[in-house]
C-alpha cells in the first residue's frame, strides 16, 4: 500500500504524489495514463489483444514516441494521403511520430507498449481518424 506521507518533509516545497493510473478500458484492449501534465507531457500503458488494431490515425499538434514492452506488432505510419510503411515491431523497437502524421499500431500477438507524448491544450482531444473498425472514424472518441 502506497505511504501517503511520501514527499512530506519539513521544508517547504513541492510534494511527491501517490495515485493509482487510471484504466480507460478500450474496444482494443485498455490503456491506463501513469502521467498527464496539460501542457507539457502525457504517459500512457497501452495494452492491445491480439489482432486487434488501433485507429489509423494523426495528431494535429501531439507528438508521440512508442516503444514496444512485449509482443510482436506491425507499425504503420506515413504522410497524410501518401503511402504507408509498414513494419514489424518486438520488444524494444521505439518510433517517434511528429505531428500530422499517419499512424496505427496493429497487434500480432497480445501486446503492451509505451507511449510517451506532448500534451499541448485539448491533447486528449487531438486525435483525427482516419480509419477504425470500431465505428470511430472521424472522432475523437475514446
Amino acid at each position: 500500500m502506497p505511504n501517503s506521507q511520501a514527499g512530506s518533509s519539513s521544508l517547504a516545497g513541492p510534494k511527491a504524489e501517490i495515485y493509482s493510473a487510471p484504466r480507460q478500458d478500450k474496444p482494443w484492449g485498455y490503456e491506463q495514463i501513469y502521467a498527464a501534465v496539460e501542457g507539457k507531457y502525457a504517459g500512457k500503458i497501452i495494452h492491445v489483444t491480439a489482432g486487434s488494431s488501433i485507429s489509423l490515425q494523426y495528431h494535429e499538434e501531439k507528438e508521440e514516441t512508442i516503444c514496444l514492452l512485449s509482443g510482436s506488432a506491425e507499425m504503420q505510419f506515413g504522410s497524410i494521403g501518401g503511402d504507408l510503411t509498414t513494419l514489424t515491431f518486438g520488444p524494444g523497437d521505439t518510433v517517434h511520430i511528429p505531428a500530422r502524421v499517419v499512424h496505427r499500431v496493429t497487434a500480432i500477438t497480445d501486446i503492451v507498449f509505451a507511449e510517451t507524448s506532448t500534451a499541448p491544450e485539448g491533447w486528449r482531444n487531438d486525435v483525427v481518424r482516419l480509419e477504425d473498425n470500431y465505428g470511430r472514424t472521424g472522432t475523437s472518441a475514446p
